[in-house]
């Protein structure tokens, strides 16, 4: 697993491993990556320069550091895994990002109100087949997390069900993975 583009590009992330702690762990290929990262900014014309991202069930945080190594200001990292938030701060350390990002150790389902401005990027992608990611777009968007323009690239294995006041702004299947982006209406 590499970053794809921006000021990091080439940048070998850690390994996930093997055994049980990476069992839970699917990162998103950088195949996928790409694709999805060539949807936003090329297809769709959204600039990351500046944003505030927020990556749900961030893993490894390769999607939140790609972000970052194209020109977002900020990310925050959710998961609740132990093995995840291990990799994830190794992640961050080889790209040399601490002061850009915040990691979080919350159920990306229940986050809460948040005290923040709202994101412009959410990130989720939730473990397939479980309809955690409709559970974490709602407490998002009902904890105050998302700005009102909001862009959300959804990873999933099936088409999702996002709550009221999306917009579908494309969707791609890529093998098992579909990329579904959302605007906040």
């Amino acid at each position: 697993m590499r970053i794809i583009g921006g000021a990091l590009r080439g940048l070998k992330l850690a390994d996930v491993g093997e055994g049980n702690a990476a069992a839970h762990l699917r990162p998103t290929s950088d195949r996928v990556r790409e694709a999805a990262f060539n949807l936003l900014q090329n297809s769709l014309g959204i600039r990351l320069d500046g944003l505030r991202v927020l990556d749900l069930f961030a893993g490894t945080g390769a999607l939140g550091l790609e972000a970052l190594s194209r020109g977002a200001a900020r990310v925050a990292f959710v998961d609740d895994g132990a093995a995840a938030r291990s990799l994830l701060r190794a992640n961050i350390e080889k790209a040399r990002a601490m002061g850009a990002t915040d990691v979080w150790r919350r159920d990306a389902t229940k986050l809460g109100d948040n005290r923040g401005p709202g994101y412009d990027l959410i990130f989720l992608d939730p473990p397939y087949g479980q309809q955690r990611g409709e559970a974490a777009l709602s407490s998002a968007l009902d904890g105050g997390w998302l700005a009102p323009d909001a862009v959300v690239l959804w990873e999933e294995n099936l088409p999702p069900t996002p709550p009221a006041g999306f917009q579908l702004l494309d969707q791609r299947r890529y093998g098992d993975t579909l990329i579904t982006i959302l605007r906040r209406d």
